[in-house]
């Protein structure tokens, strides 16, 4: 079978890389569809920024699409894909699969008339929903959090943190988190020290006395991030019904970006 190729398709090197990372198919009921074709056409909605609805015949049945996404979302696949990939572009870089170090920001999106719960930013003027990042100094994705865009920068981080910290997990190494001044104020640096006692919060604040943009030591890379996910035409604006779908795109945008660092 001739399979259609598309400016978002993954290359035959990095189907090799992913494929052995993905859940094993179920061996009972009607044979797989082929997962290539699956991923493929999950970056083309990604990418494209389409309506379900409107892939095109080359590919499985949208509905085929849709019903892993949605499975693989719920179940954190997506999640979990982005953490290995991430700890093999963080080894590919000399570094060791655990940062030490991470900086934390919000971005506000407008959302569309989906029927999901969103919220009015009075800074940004923005009516839908905030994505709360957590990257490491690659840039890379470690932990997301989407709230109504009404929920301040302070309260949705203690979301994005509060079963993160002090666990076994990636977060238990962080030593160092740097903040812009939207989290600053001693009730929230407390509030992470009482979850993990040897997480330092540092304020990130301009240098000089110039007017402006400036760039921000740590936080540019934040801002990198940001910018990679905007490259998504689905991820411009917000059209997730769920919080849980609006997440799974995230982590797919740093998956497709990681893959294609990596082969």
């Amino acid at each position: 079978m001739n399979i259609a190729r598309y400016p978002s398709s993954i290359t035959d090197a990095q189907w090799a890389l992913i494929k052995p990372m993905l859940p094993e198919p179920k061996k009972r009921g009607r044979p797989p569809t082929d997962r290539r074709q699956i991923i493929d056409a999950i970056f083309y909605v990604l990418m494209g920024g389409i309506q379900w609805r409107m892939l095109p015949s080359s590919f499985p049945p949208w509905q085929t699409v849709y019903h892993v996404f949605g499975q693989w979302s719920q179940d954190h696949t997506w999640e979990w894909l982005n953490a290995r990939l991430r700890a093999r572009v963080r080894g590919s870089e000399g570094k060791r699969s655990r940062p030490t170090a991470a900086i934390l920001d919000s971005q506000s999106v407008k959302s569309d008339a989906h029927g999901g719960q969103v919220g009015y930013d009075a800074g940004k003027r923005i009516k839908g929903r905030k994505r709360h990042l957590l990257v490491d100094r690659l840039g890379m994705l470690l932990e997301v959090c989407v709230s109504p865009a009404s929920t301040g920068d302070r309260s949705g981080a203690k979301k994005l943190l509060e079963g993160a910290l002090g666990g076994p997990g990636v977060l238990s190494w962080l030593r160092k988190l740097w903040v812009d001044r939207g989290y600053s104020g001693k009730g929230f640096a407390d509030w992470v020290k009482e979850r993990q006692a040897k997480l330092e919060v540092e304020v990130v604040k301009p240098t000089g006395e110039e007017r402006g943009f400036q760039i921000q030591a740590h936080r540019w890379k934040v801002e990198r991030t940001i910018g990679w996910l905007m490259q998504g035409r689905r991820m411009v604006r917000d059209y997730e019904k769920t919080e849980t779908s609006a997440k799974a795109w995230i982590y797919l945008r740093m998956i497709d970006l990681q893959i294609r660092r990596l082969a």
